[in-house]
C-alpha cells in the first residue's frame, strides 16, 4: 500500500479508537484534528440548543480554528493515501473537519472517508467532505464503523476499496 496518513478529528475518544485500528490495518501514521478551542463536555450537549457543538452544526457556514500548528496539515504533501475520520454529529461531519479539508491542496491524494456513530448512517459525512474537497480522488462511500471494529472488519473493508 502507498504512504498512508490516518487523519481524524474525535470529541470523547470514540473516533480515536477505529482511527488507531485504521492505522494499525494500513500500517499508517496517525495524526489528529484538534480545534483551537477543544470541545468540553457542555459544548458538546446536543439536547441544549445554546451548546456550542449545536450552534456550530446549525450554521452550515461554521469553521472552528484548527489548533496551532497544526500537523495534518504541514504533512499532506508526504503521503498518498489519506483516510479521513470523524462522528457524525447533527447527520454530516463535524463543522471542524470541513475547516481541516478546507484549509490544505488535496488535489491528486487518494482520500477515504469513515465515520463513528451508533446509529446515523454516515451518507452526510460523505457528502460533507466530498464538498469541502473536491479535487482529491475519493474512493468510495464514507463508511460507518463501531469504534470498537476489530483489526479484521476494517481489514476486509480496506480490502474491498481497491487501494
Amino acid at each position: 500500500m502507498s504512504k498512508t496518513l490516518v487523519v481524524y478529528f474525535s470529541a470523547t475518544g470514540q473516533t480515536e479508537e477505529l482511527a488507531k485500528t485504521i492505522a494499525r490495518a494500513t500500517s499508517g501514521n496517525l495524526c489528529a484534528i484538534h480545534p483551537a478551542q477543544p470541545y468540553t463536555k457542555e459544548d458538546l450537549n446536543w439536547q441544549d440548543p445554546e451548546s456550542r457543538s449545536t450552534l456550530e452544526m446549525k450554521n452550515p457556514e461554521a469553521r472552528p480554528a484548527l489548533a496551532k500548528p497544526t500537523p495534518c496539515l504541514d504533512c499532506i504533501r508526504d503521503y498518498d493515501v489519506i483516510f479521513i475520520g470523524c462522528p457524525v454529529w447533527w447527520g454530516t461531519a463535524p463543522r471542524v473537519v470541513l475547516t481541516f479539508l478546507e484549509s490544505a491542496d488535496f488535489s491528486g491524494k487518494t482520500m477515504v472517508a469513515f465515520a463513528t456513530s451508533v446509529q446515523t448512517e454516515a451518507a452526510g459525512v460523505d457528502n460533507a467532505v466530498k464538498k469541502a474537497c473536491p479535487k482529491a480522488n475519493w474512493v468510495g462511500e464514507c463508511k460507518r464503523l463501531a469504534p470498537t471494529a476489530s483489526i479484521e472488519e476494517v481489514r476486509e473493508w480496506i480490502a474491498g476499496l481497491g487501494l
